[in-house]
């Protein structure tokens, strides 16, 4: 039966080198011993991976193929390369720097902040379900030490495999030491041997001033223990943010929509403004039009990353009054007579409003 490597690397007849090695790297890091400890169907399938690669990733085997259908038609043309002793496992080891990694899984955790929360920080006492270090052990899994009976104190299982190239030496961690090359002679009570076990944690996570809804926060080596007392994994805390009743946020700067009335708009005022710290004195110019954008300085949220404070903007909306007693009414018709300007509707003033408050 004619083998497709093509097929088994999931590529079209025309990909390229980088879609090639792309391909291989995905599959083999998913079908690899080290991986899938025990599993013969994933072996079989990264021996078969492993042969299609050493074809497609070589110009010459390639072309052979391409034009026979069988990378063994150009064997005296260059072939050799992969002769007996041919280790497969560097060629893993390239891409994914050796056996399969001991060190701990990392852990995620979503929290959810009130705005103020983001605003100035806040600690929080998390609950996290994971592996453990063993106390009794430290992780190690027993006390003593002795030779790995498996590999023989060398910490790598090598395996022979017969392909059309002759055979490969394919190395990887020995999965009983989790290539330390050796083992415990008096196994732990508490873990049987593991060196970790599942219970529950309390954390405190340290929110940094000035966090924002969707940003992520690291807490290194919070995540599950690594096992044969390697490193632990980390734990991501993903921040929620929850809308606040008058505040709204633009990266570092606060926008709140104010009112004033008709008299404050036209004569001018000194208004007490909320901001995230609390009431600010704040001058409203005689004159002041509903959507008048005012600014006041360093009122807004700390940077996260210690670069400065941002602003708070104030929206101004001028109130018009809605009932009016007869003397108001008589007041202000005669303003009205006093003003002889027209006015008219000024272009872009949406737009204005859509890049200043919304965003958009």
């Amino acid at each position: 039966m004619v083998k497709d490597y093509y097929e088994r690397l999931g590529v079209q007849k025309n990909a390229s080198e980088e879609e090639i090695k792309k391909a291989y790297k995905t599959l083999a890091k998913k079908y690899h011993p080290d991986l899938n400890p025990g599993n013969k169907e994933a072996e079989q399938k990264f021996k078969e991976l492993n042969e299609a690669y050493s074809t497609l990733n070589d110009s010459t085997k390639r072309s052979n193929f391409d034009r026979y259908g069988s990378a063994e038609q150009g064997r005296s043309q260059g072939f050799e390369g992969f002769g007996e002793g041919a280790d497969f496992g560097d060629i893993f080891g390239s891409f994914f720097g050796g056996g399969a990694s001991r060190k701990g899984r990392d852990l995620k955790y979503e929290m959810e902040l009130t705005f103020l929360e983001a605003c100035f920080g806040v600690e929080k006492k998390i609950s996290v379900t994971k592996l453990a270090r063993c106390e009794s052990c430290d992780g190690l899994g027993g006390t003593g030490e002795q030779k790995c009976t498996l590999c023989k104190g060398s910490g790598r299982i090598q395996r022979n495999m017969r392909t059309p190239f002759g055979t490969f030496a394919q190395a990887s961690t020995c999965t009983t030491c989790m290539g330390m090359g050796k083992t415990v002679k008096t196994v732990c009570t508490q873990c049987k041997g593991q060196g970790r076990i599942k219970n529950t944690t309390t954390v405190t996570a340290k929110i940094p001033a000035g966090i924002n809804d969707g940003n992520t926060l690291r807490m290194q080596g919070e995540g599950e223990a690594g096992a044969a007392g390697q490193r632990s994994g980390d734990l991501f805390v993903e921040v929620y943010v929850t809308p606040h009743d008058i505040f709204a946020r633009k990266e570092d700067d606060i926008m709140v929509e104010f009112p004033i009335s008709f008299s404050q708009a036209a004569l001018g005022d000194s208004v007490q403004v909320p901001t995230i710290r609390g009431e600010v004195k704040m001058k409203v110019p005689p004159g002041t039009q509903s959507g008048t954008m005012l600014r006041l300085k360093n009122e807004g949220v700390e940077n996260v990353n210690g670069q400065g404070t941002g602003d708070q903007l104030v929206r101004i909306q001028v109130k018009t009054p809605e009932k009016l007693s007869a003397k108001q009414k008589e007041l202000l018709e005669k303003l009205a007579l006093e003003n002889k300007e027209k006015l008219s509707v000024q272009k872009g003033w949406f737009d204005t409003f859509k890049e200043d408050f919304i965003g958009i």
